[in-house]
């Protein structure tokens, strides 16, 4: 565990001292997003765009992480534990990307589609069995959204075929 945390320090000090944009905390067996890094960022949480918490073993994101990390661009979240987000994900007017792949979720997180601004929503391996195509269709930037390998129940794979103006990859296409 001490070896997990230093790498976490080493890695939010770099993104301080050398002004990064980007936050790379992948593989930091963490279990939620540190407290002590907001503090440490507080200075260049404006600068942040990309934050990659890939496979850790979250299963939750606080609220306090969307409303701090304001002008993020990216946000990899893939291969951890959660199964839903808050409701202040949708403050994310910047948020062009979030990949969710191979988490636990088994209800599409329906405050992403009030953020206008995303482009590409991969969640890829969850345990959707539908997803809010009507929704989806009014996002003005959706671009692809990816939900392959999961267990989509049959008026979802059906209407997943019908043309959108969006691709988007799904069992029904394998």
């Amino acid at each position: 565990m001490a070896e997990a945390v230093a790498k976490v320090a080493r890695r939010i000090n770099a993104t301080v001292e050398e002004g990064k944009d980007s936050v790379d905390l992948s593989k930091c067996m963490l279990a939620s997003f540190p407290d002590g890094v907001f503090k440490v960022l507080r200075t260049v949480t404006e600068n942040i765009r990309v934050i990659t918490l890939a496979d850790n073993e979250m299963k939750v994101v606080s609220s306090k992480f969307f409303t701090t990390f304001t002008q993020l661009r990216e946000l990899d979240l893939q291969g951890n534990l959660l199964t839903k987000l808050p409701d202040s994900v949708s403050e994310m007017k910047h948020l062009t990307s979030i990949n969710l792949a191979n988490n636990k979720f088994s209800i599409f997180p329906d405050k992403l589609t009030e953020i206008a601004t995303l482009e590409r929503i991969d969640l890829q391996g969850n345990s959707l069995t539908e997803v809010p195509l009507e929704k989806l269709s009014d996002m003005p930037s959706l671009k692809w959204l990816n939900v392959t390998s999961n267990p989509l129940d049959s008026n979802t794979k059906s209407a997943l075929q019908s043309p959108h103006k969006f691709d988007i990859l799904s069992t029904a296409e394998s």
